[in-house]
């Protein structure tokens, strides 16, 4: 693929994140990082923290902010995407430990979620 279409497709990307909301919202399984990440770096060269609000996400633009709804109890939270997942995990995001916390999951490691970006 050249790269202008590259550039073109993430451009397009990007647009609908911040323009269509609700049209890409998500559901799967989210995760929290493992204490293992704490103090290195993300995917955007930030340091990991595991008390910070931000995930791990494969495709949405590094920024992105992102409100994930635990779908088991409805406790919701807004996120900063910072990290890429790997494409062959089948989580659709990977969240801090406090953001597991305030979702309601830490102790579980996993739960089904909504995920939709935010202005």
């Amino acid at each position: 693929m050249s790269k202008t279409i590259r550039v073109a497709a993430l451009c397009l990307a990007f647009i609908g994140v911040v323009g269509l909301g609700s049209a890409l919202a998500e559901e799967g399984m989210a995760v929290h990082y493992s204490d293992r990440f704490q103090g290195k770096p993300t995917a955007n060269k930030d340091t990991f923290d595991q008390q910070a609000m931000t995930a791990a996400h494969k495709t949405l633009p590094f920024g992105t902010k992102v409100k994930v709804t635990n779908l088991s109890n409805n406790a919701s939270v807004v996120v900063t995407i910072n990290d890429r997942m790997a494409r062959r995990n089948r989580n659709v995001i990977d969240v801090t430990r406090r953001a597991a916390r305030e979702l309601g999951f830490e102790k579980q490691g996993r739960t089904r979620v909504n995920i939709e970006p935010v202005q």
